[in-house]
């Protein structure tokens, strides 16, 4: 089929090549404007763009969908569907309704939970014993179109929010694959319609969220923890020095919030339990194991985080 794609960051890679791979037509590739990055601040291509050019894919950068003239290149490239993967650009009904056979959205979570920004991240800071993909029609109203495939996977307590999306971005193209084969041989696709009732949404992460707590329980620092890594990782002051706690996980521990109880392993006493320490790094340093961090910071028991 004519393809028109729309996606920008590693999250939406794997389907693009997916799609390709099928032998769909990918008639444009619609991703976000080149942003600086790196200590340099250069201008760089998004992940979705490196790989349309390595295919010789036309892409399309504007700003916003909005413009008319924007809508008209749209329109020319005469697409079936429209697949949509972390796009982050709000998509006007008037470009929603230029395909013929529809538009289709990779959700990174199990609808109707978790609509917006920060589906997986969410899913673990609450706790949930499950996350997910769903794949559905998109309309105007933010991830409220019918849902049409679902894929599920159990949140461990070793799972962060990076290793749930590396799953969820390949299973999510595997199933947006499937659904254009089927919309191809079929002409339709059938779909659910969610369910009001159940809707949460994933609001966008603060980085003032970032800041650990230590008097709320281990259960709730160690989902804070894994939920922010890579993005935009936990935070904790020790000696002064703001530094990232980038791997955690609860254990058994009595204490005075923030203060270390024990070296091997590093164990912080929380309001509940205590947080063992796998992963940290400090301002301008590398990531570092918990041993690695006592030795160099000199850590002994009874020192305070804060």
């Amino acid at each position: 089929m004519r393809i028109i794609y729309a996606g920008t960051p590693e999250f939406a890679v794997p389907a693009l090549q997916g799609l390709i791979d099928a032998g769909h037509d990918i008639v444009m590739v619609l991703t976000q404007p080149d942003r600086p990055a790196g200590r340099g601040m250069q201008l760089k291509a998004s992940p979705v763009k490196q790989l349309a050019l390595q295919h010789g894919l036309r892409v399309f950068q504007p700003e916003s969908l909005k413009p008319a003239e924007v809508q008209s290149e749209i329109a020319a490239v005469n697409a079936e569907v429209l697949i949509v993967a972390a796009y982050g650009l709000i998509i006007p009904t008037a470009v929603l309704n230029i395909p013929t056979r529809g538009c289709y959205n990779i959700h990174g979570s199990l609808l109707p939970r978790w609509r917006g920004a920060a589906p997986i991240h969410r899913a673990i800071l609450a706790g949930d014993a499950e996350t997910g993909v769903t794949i559905m029609e998109v309309v105007p109203k933010l991830d409220a179109g019918n849902m049409i495939s679902k894929w599920s996977v159990a949140i461990t307590a070793a799972d962060t929010t990076q290793t749930l999306h590396d799953a969820i971005s390949r299973e999510g193209a595997r199933l947006m694959v499937e659904a254009m084969q089927t919309l191809q041989d079929s002409g339709c696709l059938a779909s659910e319609v969610q369910d009001e009732a159940l809707v949460t949404y994933a609001h966008k992460l603060e980085k003032a969220e970032s800041a650990i707590d230590w008097t709320q329980s281990a259960q709730q620092l160690s989902r804070q923890v894994r939920a922010f890594n890579p993005f935009p990782v936990a935070t904790a002051k020790f000696n002064d020095q703001v530094c990232k706690l980038w791997f955690a996980q609860a254990v058994a521990g009595q204490g005075e919030p923030g203060t270390v109880l024990q070296t091997h392993p590093l164990q912080v006493a929380c309001g509940d339990g205590a947080l063992e320490l796998h992963e940290l790094q400090m301002p301008g340093g590398k990531r570092q194991t918990a041993q690695q961090f006592v030795q160099g910071q000199h850590v002994q028991v009874g020192d305070r985080f804060f």
